[in-house]
């Protein structure tokens, strides 16, 4: 009999002010043990740049799905995050047999699926999707560091901390910024009034 492929799916960057909501999804190879496991938050930048390459070798096959920022002002956050794990399983090389996905929600997929709450503290194929998503979009976010200077994404990587805030007060919302977001929407009312109306 064969394996069960299961595929684990996590996101990062759901609570960023700019940047898209990164998405990943992998297959684990069940003869393969990685050690550490866990929700990428809980994991230092180096630590999850390692494990990312340490995943990426050793898993089965694993892929990127993107929920772009005009996504996520047309369709809202949940449904572009949404958009971004079906992309993220509809890539994989291998197609799975199960999908375990972190949260309470689940995208519109063909496999049988499963989302559990704190998944990525718990299962580690979902603790792998969680440090393969954060890590690429900690990169996307230091790339556009050189672009946009002024906002801190080297350190902010895009979420409203109070330097990020006053730099968006201080120059404005950029193209990558999340336009229906309320800090930004307020910076770009009061920078061009009745845009919205």
């Amino acid at each position: 009999m064969s394996e069960i492929r299961v595929a684990g799916v996590d996101e990062a960057g759901r609570g960023a002010l700019a940047g898209p909501v990164i998405c990943a999804a992998v297959i684990l190879r069940n003869d393969v043990h990685i050690d550490n496991l866990t929700d990428s938050k809980k994991l230092s930048y180096e630590k999850r740049r390692d494990l990312s390459k340490e995943i990426k070798k050793k898993c089965l096959c694993w892929s990127i799905g993107t929920g772009g920022v005009e996504e996520i002002d047309r369709y809202n956050i949940l449904n572009a995050t949404m958009l971004g794990m079906k992309r993220a399983i509809e890539t994989l090389s291998t197609v799975p047999d199960h999908v375990f996905i972190d949260g309470n929600q689940l995208p519109n997929i063909r496999i049988p699926a499963q989302a559990i709450v704190k998944g990525d503290l718990y299962v580690p194929v979902i603790s792998a999707a969680s440090i393969l998503a954060k890590h690429a979009r900690d990169k996307l976010m230091h790339a556009y560091m050189k672009e946009y200077p002024e906002y801190g994404f080297q350190t902010n990587v895009g979420y409203g901390t109070p330097f990020h805030l006053e730099a968006l007060r201080k120059y404005g919302a950029t193209a990558i910024h999340r336009r229906s977001f309320a800090p930004v929407h307020e910076v770009i009312e009061r920078d061009n009034p009745g845009i919205f109306s």
